[in-house]
């Protein structure tokens, strides 16, 4: 591709799936999850646009995952060429044309391409090639959406309709003739007879110029708080965040809805790589390769006498054994577990609604709390202490603190820590400790260039996180 070919990836990371809980939840989603191999399913989406070709990502994402997006990306050696934050989740329209509006900035003409962050392509060239050969069109102010030819009657999709005239095997843009919404099984079944539908994998290829006109045309209430929310967007530490007040105006909806069913101006592309949403624990056995008996079984578990089954432990320590089961899916986390029959594994959706309306908190909350210094876990929690490890990144700082109900001690178990009380800082090394008085005003730094992992007992009245009163951060959280 020449520079007036590039295109420039844009990647929607802002998503809470529920539907593979209790790896994946709200305050950690399933795209940031290792859940297949090493990488998240960011960093590989990130990955497959990471050659010639292609520019540095623009990254769209929430306030609560800014600094997960930045440290996956240094992880797999990328940098975003920015990172958009919405002050809200408003669905896939007004963040595309966001994008969009923030790139007509410096060029009008350029080619975006949008994709869903949660996805698995593991044959980068095959999709590259489907890219490809859209950018004719795209560049010619078509609308190029892609899909995936069925192999099965699949009721969870929705799914493009081609015209008659189309030619499924060709890898060049087909004419779209719309929109099917997700179907019963007996019009899967009937779509996947008559060879003319393709599974939407909600991926886009369109100009920055066509794309505006596009929301002109079809969705113009759209246009004033989006643009506004770019016109009055603020730098934050290396973010873009959007203008919280205009950006609350625009309404709720689909990049499908707003712009793609109305428009006249469309395409498809079969994408002839291997594809999958993984919507749910079904997919991950499936995309994970099943053995000889079709389990699918963790380094922390035990299949005996077992066919068609996932089992998988993600707690250290905890060993995972299922014996005589069939087609059954066990998830083992140190706080939550997961047994359900894997035809019927898509309803754990329902079971984290009813977990969420009980005001239980593995519902939504994570073990791990992901921090913009690193992370830390609760290892033991009872009355009047708690006990947590916690790892801060090479040059990570937690802010200037104090707390009102409890006093900590710290314990370096790897690294150096740089540890500021009362205005007097100290270098402690492993298995050098502090400790921290009720009231006193410090803060924990990384100067290494290894992580630092520290075990940190609180003991008093009240151990809530909320009780921080901060002095200075510099990630300027508030």
């Amino acid at each position: 591709m020449d520079e007036a070919n590039t295109i420039c990836p844009v990647i929607l990371c802002g998503g809470a799936g529920t539907r593979l809980w209790p790896l994946s939840r709200k305050s950690y989603p399933k795209q940031f999850a290792q859940l297949l191999g090493r990488e998240s399913l960011f960093q590989g989406t990130v990955r497959r646009m990471a050659e010639a070709g292609f520019a540095a990502p623009l990254t769209i994402t929430g306030e609560d995952f800014r600094f997960i997006v930045t440290e996956q990306l240094a992880a797999v050696e990328q940098v975003a060429r920015a990172t958009l934050i919405e002050p809200e989740p408003r669905n896939t329209a007004p963040a595309i044309l966001a994008a969009a509006l923030w790139l007509r900035e410096s060029n009008p003409d350029a080619l975006m391409l949008v994709a869903p962050s949660d996805h698995v392509i593991p044959d980068t060239p095959a999709f590259r090639a489907s890219v490809t050969a859209a950018i004719p069109a795209a560049q010619a102010g078509t609308l190029v959406t892609f899909g995936v030819t069925p192999t099965r009657p699949e009721t969870g999709y929705g799914y493009l309709a081609l015209t008659p005239e189309a030619d499924l095997q060709a890898v060049v843009p087909q004419p779209l003739a719309g929109f099917v919404e997700k179907p019963d099984a007996a019009r899967a079944a009937q779509m996947l007879t008559e060879g003319r539908f393709l599974w939407n994998a909600g991926i886009f290829l369109f100009s920055v110029k066509a794309l505006i006109a596009a929301f002109n045309r079809h969705a113009p209430d759209l246009m004033e708080p989006v643009a506004g929310a770019v016109a009055q967007s603020q730098a934050d530490l290396g973010f873009t965040r959007l203008a919280a007040e205009s950006w609350a105006q625009a309404r709720d909806i689909s990049i499908d809805y707003a712009i793609m069913e109305n428009a006249d101006n469309l395409a498809a592309v079969p994408l002839t790589a291997h594809w999958s949403d993984l919507g749910g624990w079904e997919a991950v056995w499936q995309e994970s390769g099943p053995d000889g008996q079709g389990n699918v079984v963790s380094g922390h578990a035990l299949a005996q006498d077992c066919r068609g089954t996932l089992l998988r432990s993600e707690a250290e320590g905890l060993e995972l054994v299922g014996i005589g089961l069939d087609n059954i899916v066990a998830v083992a986390m140190k706080d939550a577990v997961l047994v359900a029959r894997k035809d019927r594994a898509q309803e754990v959706k329902d079971a984290v609604a009813t977990l969420k309306a009980q005001g239980v908190a593995q519902a939504t909350a994570f073990p791990r709390d992901h921090r913009p210094w690193g992370w830390f876990e609760s290892l033991a929690v009872g009355d009047r202490f708690q006990v947590k490890r916690i790892v801060v990144h090479p040059g990570g700082a937690l802010s200037l603190q104090s707390h009102m109900h409890r006093s900590e001690h710290w314990i370096v178990v790897a690294g150096t820590a740089r540890v500021t009380i009362d205005g007097q800082e100290s270098l402690l090394g492993e298995n050098e400790s502090v400790y921290i008085p009720l009231g006193c005003v410090h803060r924990l730094e990384n100067p290494g260039k290894l992580p630092m992992v520290l075990i940190e007992v609180q003991t008093g009245a009240y151990l809530g996180e909320d009780d921080i009163i901060r002095y200075e951060d510099i990630y300027a959280r508030r």
